[in-house]
């Protein structure tokens, strides 16, 4: 086995709000100097979501993600670029997509199945709001995150058109059968690159039973050592999980989007801050962080 692995880094993500720190990159342009930081830190993709520049809330807007992306390349070439399709609450699959042609990404994540959204108990710990969109935002309860057959199929047929590869989202082990549907019907032609997504609200947990259930459950559906696969897990087990995955064979994934702390009760002030946390990690049992180059390699990316 391999001692190599992936560090992605998420920057801003969907799920937290600048109230929550004020560290928070939540302007485009704070978001891609967030990105560029956690690449020379030594991450190999970045996940990107965009931000509006007025209040810091998640948006869909073209122009908004060009300014992140092209602030990237134009200082860094190399890392590679994860666009989401997941945005924000209550955005429409169209919302969602409609980026991906304008800017065909080498890589981009596509969630595999429909889950209940609970954004609400991190809402429950805060009374003084900087924006009013955060209220409601983190208040409801009645929040579903959709991601149907039919989108699925639409966003799979959408990457394959415009030569991007999916990072496959599981938030749950239903997904995993979701997406072994999807293979078996012939959606996916490329090798599997699954994320595991744990400690959301509304879905699996985030202890290492949990993890190890997504592997063992991945294993049987898709083979043994034939996919590639990261994970991590929301908030305080961000680490944990990062941890053992790397002793399980996977890549790892931490960021901002994910968890705002550096370790209890200590704020990150960057992403870059995690990605370094991340590998002063690996680098005690002897793993490395793989270079964007050999990211690619891994992965399969050819062309974007």
């Amino acid at each position: 086995m391999s001692m190599k692995r992936i560090v992605t880094c998420a920057i801003t993500g969907s799920i937290h709000s600048p109230t929550m720190s004020e560290h928070f990159p939540a302007t485009p342009q704070d978001i891609a100097q967030h990105a560029i930081d956690a690449a020379n830190a030594g991450a190999a993709v970045v996940h990107i979501h965009a931000r509006n520049e007025k209040d810091g809330s998640p948006s869909s807007k073209l122009e908004d993600f060009k300014v992140i992306v092209d602030k990237i390349r134009s200082v860094n070439k190399d890392v590679v670029i994860c666009v989401t399709t997941g945005g924000g609450l209550g955005m429409t699959i169209e919302q969602r997509t409609h980026i991906i042609p304008h800017l065909k990404p080498q890589l981009a994540s596509m969630n595999c199945g429909t889950i209940n959204w609970g954004l609400f108990p991190l809402g429950e710990k805060i009374k003084d709001w900087k924006h009013e969109w955060e209220i409601p935002y983190y208040s409801n309860k009645e929040v579903i995150f959709p991601n149907t057959f039919g989108g699925m199929e639409g966003i799979l047929k959408m990457f394959a058109d415009h030569d991007v590869l999916p990072e496959l989202e599981c938030y749950d082990v239903g997904h995993l059968y979701n997406l072994k549907f999807m293979l078996d019907k012939g959606h996916i032609k490329s090798k599997l690159y699954v994320q595991f997504v744990l400690g959301i609200t509304g879905a699996l947990g985030a202890s290492c039973y949990d993890l190890i259930n997504m592997k063992q459950t991945a294993d049987r559906l898709f083979g043994t050592d034939t996919y590639n696969w990261s994970a991590f897990g929301a908030g305080k087990e961000e680490f944990p999980v990062c941890t053992q995955a790397l002793f399980l064979g996977g890549h790892v994934r931490v960021g901002m989007e994910d968890n705002l702390y550096l370790s209890k009760g200590v704020k990150a002030k960057s992403n870059a801050e995690l990605v370094e946390k991340m590998i002063r990690i690996m680098k005690e049992f002897s793993y490395e962080p793989m270079t964007p180059a050999e990211a690619r390699e891994t992965l399969g990316i050819t062309k974007g």
